[in-house]
Order: C-alpha cells, then sequence, then structure tokens
C-alpha cells in the first residue's frame, strides 16, 4: 500500500516507507494467502478495483480470477505501478493494468466495478471515509467492497519484544493512520453505506524455523532501518533508550525455542446498495 499523508513537517510521511526491506514483506503476499475471503466471491468476467495495490503481488492472483475480466490497480507511488506492470507482463496477466492514482479522487467513471478490494491501506488513510465514498461512486449498484487491515492491539511475538509493537502503533498514528481498523471495518463500512457488511478476522502466523527468521530479519530491516528510526525518534514516539531495547529483545526472541509471531488482520465484505424500488 502507498497511500501517503500530506508533506507537513508536524507527522510523518507515509508510515512503512518504500525501502527493500519492506519490499521484502510485499513480495511474500498474494491472493491465496492475503485474500482468501474474497476469492469465494470473484468470477471470471468480473472488473475489479483493487487500489492501493503496492507492486501488485496479490493484484496477480485476482486478475488469474476475474480472466478474462479485468484488473485495474492504483497506487499513489509510481515506483510501484512499475513493480506490477513488470509482474503482469512477466505473468501473463494480460488482463491486469496499473496506474498511479488516489484513492480519495478515483480515476473512473460511476458504476464501472463489480468488484473493489484494498489491503493494508485504510490503516494509513487518513481521510477514511473519502476512500469509502469514491469506492462507493464507482462500485456497480450490488457491487462487493473488500478490505483487509491490521490491528496491532492483537499483534504480537512471543516471547515479547518490549515496545516494539507500541512504538509501530504509534508511528501509524502519528501518519494519520488507524492501528486498529481491522477491527473496526464492519462499523467503517456500516458508516460509509455499505449494505449485507460481514466482518472476518484471521492471524498471518510466524512459527516455523523460515518464518522466525523472515520475521527476524524483516523487522531488523525495516522497523530498525535509519529512515524508520529517524521518524520515531523525530517525532517523540520512542527514546533511542527504548528503540534499543527492543532491538536486543528481538535478536533474543529470534534465539529462543519457542519464538512465535502473529499479526492480526480484520476482513470485511460489503456491497453497494441496489436503487430503491
Amino acid at each position: 500500500m502507498s497511500q501517503e499523508t500530506t508533506s507537513d513537517t508536524s507527522s510523518p510521511s507515509y508510515a512503512m516507507g518504500y525501502g527493500e526491506e519492506f519490499q521484502k514483506l510485499l513480495r511474500i503476499r498474494s491472493a491465496e494467502r492475503n485474500a482468501a475471503h474474497l476469492l469465494p466471491h470473484l468470477e471470471p468476467g468480473q472488473r475489479i478495483l483493487d487500489f492501493g495495490c503496492g507492486p501488485g503481488t496479490i493484484s496477480m492472483g485476482l486478475a488469474k480470477a476475474v480472466e478474462p475480466g479485468e484488473l485495474h490497480g492504483i497506487d499513489t507511488e509510481e515506483s510501484q505501478i512499475a513493480i506490477a506492470r513488470a509482474a503482469a507482463e512477466a505473468g501473463g496477466h494480460g488482463n491486469a493494468s496499473f496506474r498511479r492514482g488516489d484513492a480519495t479522487d478515483l480515476p473512473f467513471d460511476d458504476d464501472s466495478f463489480d468488484v473493489a478490494h484494498c489491503h493494508a491501506v485504510l490503516n494509513h488513510v487518513p481521510g477514511t471515509a473519502a476512500v469509502l465514498s469514491e469506492v462507493m461512486r464507482v462500485l456497480k449498484p450490488g457491487g462487493l467492497l473488500s478490505c483487509r487491515e491490521i490491528f496491532v492491539d492483537s499483534s504480537f511475538f512471543e516471547p515479547d519484544v518490549g515496545e516494539g509493537w507500541v512504538i509501530f502503533e504509534n508511528l501509524l498514528s502519528a501518519a494519520g493512520g488507524h492501528p486498529q481498523m481491522g477491527k473496526q471495518l464492519r462499523h467503517a463500512l456500516a458508516e460509509a453505506g455499505f449494505a449485507d457488511v460481514s466482518a472476518s478476522a484471521s492471524f498471518e502466523a510466524f512459527g516455523t524455523p523460515g518464518g522466525i527468521d523472515f520475521m527476524h530479519d524483516f523487522v531488523s530491516g525495516w522497523f530498525f532501518s535509519p529512515d524508520i528510526v529517524e521518524k520515531v525518534t523525530k517525532f517523540g514516539l520512542a527514546s533511542t533508550e527504548e528503540i534499543e531495547e527492543s532491538r536486543g529483545l528481538l535478536d533474543q526472541w529470534r534465539q529462543h525455542p519457542g519464538a512465535f509471531a502473529a499479526i492480526a488482520w480484520g476482513e470485511a465484505l460489503g456491497r453497494k446498495p441496489l436503487p430503491a424500488a
């Protein structure tokens, strides 16, 4: 996801950044792994919007599910669009197209999509209502919206790694985001006027030797990168001592025989209401 806040000096820009370490996390995502709640609702011939598509790793599976229908991906970050286009070409997904765009001002006509999808987007967008209003506009009557978002307070490392999750939550909040959006989705979609809203939850678990190594290396390389540490300290979200304590605890976590971690995700589906009879 690549939705950014304004460049106002009082808050950080998009919290996750676009560094190589964060791209590693995006690359392990797929429709099967991260949009399993949506896949049973997709049919060949549908036209689907993937807003905040990032590098398109989830988009590829969605495009395959609706062939010969179309997938249109948008993201605010041009570098992510370039990656998504290359992935679509390499994978032979001729029905997938990608363009730079803003989820609060979608470059599409009214009533033009059967399905809209986002993953880890609303967590980062200050104006949730504005995004959902735009998605409602471009969906056809009866069209389906699917969202999957993190909720930080149920995500964990075991054994604990100190203030790491608290610092991350504060970083999202300082950037105008919503750290608990995953469990607020049903309310957010209902407030935006979507009908037949249903919600579910799942964990993205890291509990194998390979998963432990991946999570350790990702957090070390991304969360403790100079760019993120600078944001955290500049905006007073944590002290250098707290960051170093969490870094040490993360290294200890990797070596612990019971090491386990999981990211908590909320999912919601809702439909654009049909016109009144």
